[in-house]
């Protein structure tokens, strides 16, 4: 499995929107066959930062991903609203697995 860190900063007067258009996202994102979880987190101390945790269960689920018409239609929205551009780390995941654990 992948899993994806994508980190958000949102102006400010942005924020309610951000979560609005991010959480339409996610949720029809875990409506994806290649998607097992797509969580949302917004920074305790400071609601402008955000970080989308993304879990693929193969490496060709996050281009799959990106050609959805919902993730185009957020990637759009949520671009202005951007005090920085967004960044990705990627990481393997080693627990839970695919064992039945």
């Amino acid at each position: 499995m992948l899993v994806v860190h994508v980190h958000v900063h949102v102006k400010p007067e942005h924020v309610a929107a951000f979560q609005a258009a991010t959480l339409a996202n996610a949720r029809a994102s875990v409506q994806e066959p290649g998607m097992a979880r797509f969580d949302v987190v917004q920074q305790a101390d400071d609601p402008t930062r955000f970080v989308l945790v993304e879990a693929y269960r193969t490496p060709a689920a996050p281009a799959a991903h990106k050609e959805t018409a919902h993730y185009a239609a957020w990637r759009d929205a949520v671009a202005p609203m951007m005090a920085t551009p967004r960044t990705s780390v990627k990481f393997a995941n080693l627990y839970p697995d695919d064992s039945g654990y």
